[in-house]
Formats: C-alpha cells, structure tokens, sequence
C-alpha cells in the first residue's frame, strides 16, 4: 500500500541567539524596531511538512511518495531522498522559483522568530493528484492554498481516502472553505490551538467537526492526544522521551504515525500510541530528519511504554 504526501517542502535555517530577545527588543520601541542578533551557531536542515512526514513513515517500512513542488536548489534535498529510498516521482521541480525556505532564530528560553519565503510551494497547485498509481491514502498538508483545495477534491475523485491536515496553513482559510476541506477528508487531524480556531471559524464543536469525518485527531502536546470516532472519544497517553531536545517536526512525526496505523488496519488506540512514540523519539534529536530506528527497537520501546505490542 501507498501513500502520497502532499504538502510542503523546504530548508530550514536554524540559528541559536546566546541570549534573550527580551534583553534587546524594548517594548516602547516597538514602532520602530530594528536590531541585529549574533548567531554564532547555526545549520540548515531538510524540512518541510511533506518530507518530514514521508521520512517518518519511511523508518515504519512503508512506502511514501511526495507530491510537492519545488525550486532550482531543490538537488541536495533530492540526494537525501534518494539516500533514504523516498520516491520523488511526483516532485515538480520550477526553475524559476526558490524552494521554501524557513530562516528561525531561537533565543536560550527558547523562544523564536521565524521568517519563511513559500517560493515553489505557491504554486503546489500546479500537480496533481495521479490516475491508476496504486496510491491507497493520502495526506493533504500545509501547502500552497490553491494546491491544498484542488487534491482533496481530486483524491475523492479518485477515490483515496484522505487525512485533512491544515497545520500552519490553517490562518489561509476561512470558515466555509474549512467546512469544504470537512466534507472531502475521512479523517482530520489539528493541534490544540489549530483546533480551537476551527471551532471559531465554523461555529461547529469538536464533536460536530467529528461528525463529519470517520475519525477527528486532536493532539495536545505533552498531556496526549485524543481521537473522536463514531460518537466516542478516544484517549491516546503521551509517550516520554528520553529527553527535550527540540520539538520541530513532532506533529509531522505523528501524522506519519497516523498514516502507519490507517495503513496497517490498526485500531485507533493502537495507532495514537504509534504516532504518540513516532513524535517522542523526533523530540529527542535536533532537526526534523535525524533521528532513525529499526523497526524491531521501534517495537521494543512501543512494549515498554505501552505494556503492549502491536
């Protein structure tokens, strides 16, 4: 079985400030804010929600494809695919255009200010989802908005079942058209906060937004997460990592986790629970595409944490 991810990819830019933002930026100054931070520490990682999500789901032994579209300097990202066996059949490369580039600068109480240039991803509408290709699921996440619209409404024409995954993209859409998103997936997954504004822009609760969908997933960080289905709500207990190191990509992590479970025919509890380590183990490593495991140490910490097996 086959899974297309659809959705963005980018470069991230990473740089430490020795320091704290609120030492430098004076809040009667704010009008007119111009400062400088010395970034003595910093690295370029792979990212981007749909390779994150397809490199997680690559550890679970499956076998994503990315459709997304990227920029001239996409040719070291496209070695690590190949490196990691991830096909880039469906990746259009635009020669004109950048590829998504994330510039985040994180002070030591770890806060952080983020500045990312879309570039290609704009234009994600551009692809399609493919005819007769022996995908079985499919993910549509944070994209270009035109993009994001047009493949839900083409992976119900082809008849995939889909996961609505908004993430950072939510803010691009108003009520009515995440209504629209609600009617075309089978399932929908948001965090807390994306959750909240969900309920603010359609006016429906999380249970009338389940309704909709075969399953609603709503994560909730540190204390869990949880899945409503067919009237009932399901609690997923967080897995512990071994330690904190940095929490980017620990959504992407999870929904790969997800579309292990769906893949598999694995029951709800068991597939928050896979998601639920997938994310723990991406929080222990810096980056969003280094961490690795074997399938068989996967399953040894699932039966430690859960006292179970799957």
């Amino acid at each position: 079985m086959s899974a297309l991810i659809c959705g963005s990819m980018a470069y991230d830019t990473i740089m430490v400030f020795h320091d704290k933002f609120k030492h430098h930026i004076l809040p009667e100054k704010v009008h007119m804010l111009n400062v400088s931070f010395l970034v003595p520490a910093m690295r370029r990682e792979y990212g981007g929600c749909a390779g994150n999500i397809a490199y997680n789901l690559k550890l679970l032994q499956e076998e994503p494809s990315i459709m997304a579209t990227v920029g001239h300097d996409f040719e070291p990202y496209a070695h690590w695919l190949s490196q990691c066996g991830i096909s880039s059949r469906y990746i259009k490369v635009l020669d004109d255009h950048y590829t998504g580039q994330a510039y985040i600068t994180t002070d030591v109480d770890d806060n952080q200010i983020t500045a990312f240039h879309p570039g290609a991803m704009s234009f994600s509408h551009l692809n399609a989802v493919p005819a007769d290709s022996g995908i079985t699921i499919g993910i549509v996440s944070p994209d270009g908005k035109q993009g994001m619209q047009e493949h839900a409404q083409q992976f119900v024409e082809q008849g995939i079942p889909f996961i609505f995954d908004p993430g950072q993209g939510m803010p691009m859409f108003d009520g009515d058209e995440l209504l629209a998103f609600l009617e075309l997936a089978n399932y929908a997954t948001f965090n807390d906060y994306e959750s909240e504004l969900m309920q603010q822009r359609t006016g429906l609760t999380l249970e009338q937004v389940a309704e909709k969908v075969d399953a609603l997933i709503i994560t909730l960080g540190g204390n869990g997460s949880k899945v409503y289905t067919r009237g009932e709500c399901i609690d997923i207990p967080p897995a512990k990592p071994k330690q904190l190191l940095d929490p980017t990509g620990c959504g992407d992590a999870y929904r790969a986790g997800l579309l292990y479970g769906l893949i598999n025919d694995y029951d709800w509890d068991v597939t928050g629970r896979i998601a639920s380590l997938l994310g723990a183990i991406k929080i222990e490593h810096n980056g969003t595409q280094n961490h690795t495991f074997s399938m068989a140490e996967f399953k040894k910490r699932y039966e430690d944490t859960f006292g179970s097996t799957f």
